[in-house]
This record gives structure tokens, C-alpha cells and sequence, in this order.
């Protein structure tokens, strides 16, 4: 199969995952409308074309949280990759490196950090949980200081976790073990079964070596999953603060007033970020959210932006209204289900070259240029927006 854009990547992930699985990486909560309106509320935003200019081709070289990148995005936390593909987080970290962009490694990972070092000296940053279980929690830093990781994502918007209609009928979570019913899906899907099968049901690695989160994956992850502490408050992220050494960027902040709580805590960015629609179900999409952010806070605090990202005129966009990258979840995981490592490459490649294109279309040079000019190039279509009052970009 020819695949040309992400699209084309998650429909063949569709067709070589267990349903358990693709329902899994897809899936919204509730009616799962977060989750459309992250990727449909790009196309209330149009582009200025510009033409007839001596255009190169645009230099696309960011900064982002401190250091520069060769393209405005990198891979963010997605659990599980290694059940999607043998070895998935390695190969999603190897792609992303080879193309000089860090990854993001999830608290619900197969790999571990110090799996993902011994394959490559790449940028890795380490998502991190909150857990009611703060000994655990320290020797989840403890791993992220050995392992060189100098970015360190708190995620936030899971004090409780949403109601994932797919996964709830999957079992997802629920189940502890392979069961005849989820076996008997998994033989729907032989090429996945005959590169996964051999090897049998992995370990989240983080936490097999403690026998209370039992064995295999979906053990272990439902145990973690119950782990998580409901009652993380500010006070909490300022001891993490005093803490943590390195970088310290809070994801999943979609209100104003959150963000410049967490720069006058001291944190060194955030992600707007509503957890892929995962979690409150009827929020703003991100991409809405995203202005009325960089209106609250100092223009040299770091923001990224996940949430709904599919195309590279999406990354444009984002960067446009004032996020300094984007940080990639399903767009990756799909290229990774489908194809392996091959398809997390091909996924960075497809972005970059939609972003080139797009940017060319536009008269746009760079990246430093998209970020000045961002405001006047990208025009809230007012067809889909009844009055001034409800506009996407009001910041008062």
C-alpha cells in the first residue's frame, strides 16, 4: 500500500491492529467530541497565499523548550508502543533522532529509558504520572538522571480518567490477561500476531520489577492506571519544581489562568494539550484554546501544542498563533502500527515535506518568519463563525 499522508497510515493501522488496540490509539472519550474537534477546527483557520517572490526553499529550524530543531515538532508520550509494533518505542526513538527531533517516552511504556539508551545517544524526554506512590514516583526520576533526560513533561489532566466508551467495550484496562475472546481477535490480525506472538505478552518495564503491578502489560498498566494521584494540587508541582533539575514543562493546560499559574510557579512551558480527547469530553479543541494562552503569558514562555495534528499546514497553523512546536501523538503511532520504524520516518517525512510545500505557497521563509508574521498569515475563515463575539481568537 502506497501511503501519502497520515490518513492513509491509520487506516492500514486499522487493518493490521486488534481492534483492542487501533480502538485504543483512536479513541476519544465519551461521545469522542474533543476528539473530532481537534482535527476539524484547523479547517476554521485559511492561509495567506503569497506569490511572485524569490523563495528558497524555507529554512525549517526551530527552537522549542530550550534547544534548536531541524522541524517545528517531535514525538510526543503515547503509551503502549511496543504492544503496536516489537519494539515500538525504540524504533519510534531511532526514527525520531535520525531525523534530529527528540521523543517524549510515555509513563506507560513496554521500553524503559535505559532500553531506549542502548540504542541511541538521541534527545529523550520522560513523561511523567503523579502517583499516590511518591517512592515509585522518585524512582521514575532517578531512571530519567541516569538515562540523561533533561526534559521532564508532568501530565495533569488525569486526576480522574475519562470515560473511553471503545475501551470500556474492548475491556481495555479492565483486563488483566489474554483472554479466548481477545485472543481470538488477535488471530484476525496474523501479521501482527506472527511479529507480536513469539515473544509473548511484554512487561511495562518501568514497573516490572515490582510484583504488586503484576505481570504482562494490561496487568500492569490497569494497576498503574489506578496508581495515579487524584488529589495533585500546585503545591505538588512546586516540590516537583524544587525537585527536578532539568526542564520542567507541565502538559495538558487549556485555561489561561492554569498557564500563567504554572509560569509563575517557575515551570519552564507547557503543552496545551487535552489528552487527544481523552479525557473531558465537550472541551475546546486545542487549537482554539492555543491564542488566549500565548495572550496570558510572557512571549518567551515556552508553549507547545498537541492535539489533532494531521497534516503539516496544522503545524503551521499552530506555530502561527503562537506555539513554539507541536508535539505529535497518533500521527506517529499510526505510521509506527502500520509499518514499524519505517512508518514513524515516514510520518516525519510527510510532515516536513507538507510544511515546506505549504510554507513556499505562502511566501514564508522560515520558521523565525512564520512565528513573526504568524497573526496576519493565518485569517479565522468567518463563515464558520457566527459573530465577533464567539471569535476563535478572542483573548478577553
Amino acid at each position: 500500500m502506497t501511503f501519502v499522508n497520515i490518513n492513509d497510515l491509520r487506516l492500514a493501522s486499522k487493518k493490521r491492529l486488534p481492534k483492542l488496540l487501533f480502538d485504543y490509539i483512536d479513541g476519544g472519550s465519551l461521545s469522542e467530541e474533543t476528539h473530532r474537534r481537534n482535527i476539524s477546527d484547523f479547517s476554521k483557520l485559511r492561509l495567506r497565499q503569497n506569490v511572485l517572490g524569490e523563495y528558497a526553499e524555507p529554512d525549517l529550524t526551530t527552537e522549542y523548550l530550550g534547544s534548536k530543531h531541524p522541524l517545528p515538532f517531535m514525538l510526543g508520550p503515547v503509551g503502549f508502543l511496543g504492544l503496536y509494533s516489537r519494539n515500538g518505542e525504540q524504533k519510534a526513538a531511532t526514527a525520531a533522532h535520525a531525523a534530529g527531533i527528540p521523543l517524549c517516552l510515555s509513563n506507560f511504556s513496554i521500553a524503559s529509558l535505559a532500553d531506549l539508551r542502548r540504542v541511541t545517544a538521541g534527545e529523550l524526554n520522560f513523561q511523567l504520572y503523579l502517583l499516590d506512590d511518591r517512592t515509585l514516583c522518585e524512582d521514575f526520576l532517578s531512571a530519567a538522571e541516569s538515562a540523561g533526560v533533561e526534559k521532564l513533561f508532568v501530565t495533569v489532566d488525569t486526576a480522574i480518567t475519562g470515560i473511553r466508551e471503545r475501551d470500556v467495550r474492548n475491556g481495555f484496562r479492565s483486563l488483566t490477561h489474554v483472554t479466548p475472546k481477545l485472543f481470538a481477535s488477535m488471530c484476525l490480525r496474523p501479521r501482527w500476531l506472527l511479529e507480536m506472538g513469539p515473544g509473548g505478552m511484554p512487561s511495562v518495564r518501568a514497573v516490572a520489577h515490582r510484583n504488586d503491578f503484576g505481570k504482562g502489560a494490561l496487568e500492569q498498566a490497569a494497576n498503574l492506571s489506578r496508581r495515579i494521584d487524584k488529589r495533585v494540587s500546585w503545591k505538588d508541582i512546586e516540590v516537583l519544581r524544587d525537585r527536578w533539575k532539568g526542564k520542567l514543562i507541565i502538559k495538558g493546560i487549556l485555561a489561561p489562568e492554569d498557564a500563567v499559574s504554572a509560569q509563575n510557579i517557575g515551570v519552564d512551558g507547557i503543552v496545551v494539550s487535552n489528552h487527544g480527547g481523552r479525557q473531558l469530553d465537550g472541551a475546546m479543541s486545542t487549537i482554539t484554546a492555543l491564542p488566549a494562552i500565548r495572550a496570558a503569558v510572557r512571549p518567551d514562555f515556552s508553549l507547545m501544542l498537541d492535539g489533532g495534528v494531521r497534516r503539516g499546514s496544522d503545524i503551521i497553523k499552530a506555530i502561527g498563533l503562537g506555539a513554539d512546536g507541536v508535539m505529535l501523538g497518533r500521527a506517529y503511532t499510526f505510521g509506527l502500527a502500520a509499518a514499524g520504524k519505517a512508518g514513524v520516518e515516514h510520518t516525519i517525512e510527510t510532515l516536513r515535506r507538507e510544511i515546506t510545500v505549504t510554507m513556499t505557497l505562502m511566501g514564508v521563509n522560515s520558521i523565525a518568519d512564520l512565528k513573526k508574521r504568524g497573526r496576519d498569515l493565518i485569517i479565522e475563515d468567518e463563515r464558520l463563525t457566527p459573530t465577533k463575539d464567539e471569535s476563535l481568537f478572542q483573548t478577553e
